[in-house]
């Protein structure tokens, strides 16, 4: 593991921007401490990362409480009153039950149905502007499903960009890691693995942000209906993925920008600015990533026949989070 970690360091160092040597000897001192600041944290925070046993695959998660909470993603909770098999560092099998879920923002929690264990767990940190970018952090999964032989495994990177409720890293992410941890320096966890995206720089997290903001609700399973998508422009609608696996208008909210476009409930959404549509995670992002007073495109489709709608973004009200 060490040699693997210095080895990543060095990469970095050594191909990233704003990472080359200045005139004379390199300055592996940063490197090093980093190195060292990240080893002395993993014994730590390990035994906390859980993988989970989806149904049709396996993701990940981490314990935040003593008594058996899990931060995950809302995609693989998918609702609350599941009761899903999870395994431990050690490769011991146990129960849990999802709680509430954020969809909006894949946020989600799960409790391990022994509680009067005394489990182990991480912080959460409740600094979430603290995360900003050029702050180094690692992430923590079992891409691909868990290996007892290989174990958890570790991706160490920098913020790329913060978003009212997400991060992105260059810390990369693969199939499985879903619902694990990022960490920072700290050891406290900063976010939950939400979205691989195509670059290897285009690895989203959830915030810590919606959690905070719901978590009575969440623990109370509760199923979280954030309108307005993140911190970008806003739609004023609600959406799920129905049984046919497409995203389906589930409420429009009254006088939103969406409202006066004559979206209405049962409307599947095909795509936006002719890019397909094929789950609420992609939605979100690319609801997200545009600001208020953007005109969009949105292809629609009713039980009669689809239609293109164009929206111009609204603010979103602070009333609704």
């Amino acid at each position: 593991m060490k040699n693997a970690l210095f080895a990543r360091l060095m990469w970095m160092l050594l191909h990233v921007p704003g990472f080359a040597f200045a005139a004379g000897e390199p300055d592996f001192e940063p490197f090093l401490k980093l190195q060292d600041n990240v080893q002395s944290l993993l014994p730590k925070v390990r035994p906390a990362v859980v993988a989970i046993f989806t149904g049709d695959g396996t993701a990940s998660g981490v314990i935040m409480s003593e008594d058996g909470l899990i931060l995950t993603a809302a995609h693989v909770a998918e609702r609350p009153g599941r009761e899903l098999r999870v395994i431990l560092e050690d490769g011991t099998v146990v129960q849990a039950t999802t709680l509430g879920l954020d969809k909006t923002t894949d946020a989600a929690l799960m409790q391990l149905n022994d509680t009067e264990r005394k489990w182990p767990h991480v912080k959460v940190s409740r600094q979430v502007i603290k995360a900003q970018p050029g702050e180094w952090c690692f992430a923590l999964g079992h891409p691909g499903g868990f290996d007892e032989k290989r174990g958890v495994v570790l991706r160490v990177g920098r913020i790329v960009k913060q978003t009212a409720n997400s991060l992105q890293t260059d810390c990369v992410l693969m199939g499985g890691d879903s619902g694990g941890p990022l960490f920072d320096l700290n050891g406290d966890v900063i976010g939950i693995h939400s979205l691989i995206w195509e670059g290897r720089d285009e690895n989203m997290h959830v915030s810590m942000a919606p959690f905070l903001r719901s978590w009575d609700e969440m623990k109370g399973s509760h199923v979280i209906h954030t309108w307005g998508i993140g911190s970008g422009g806003y739609l004023g609608i609600g959406t799920e993925m129905n049984a046919k696996g497409a995203l389906e208008v589930v409420e429009v909210i009254a006088g939103s920008p969406s409202e006066k476009a004559g979206i209405k409930t049962g409307d599947v959404i095909l795509s936006l600015n002719g890019e397909a549509i094929t789950d609420l995670p992609q939605f979100t992002h690319a609801v997200r990533v545009r600001p208020a007073g953007e005109e969009v495109q949105l292809r629609l489709k009713n039980v009669s026949a689809e239609r293109d709608v164009k929206i111009t973004l609204g603010i979103r009200p602070k009333e609704e989070g």
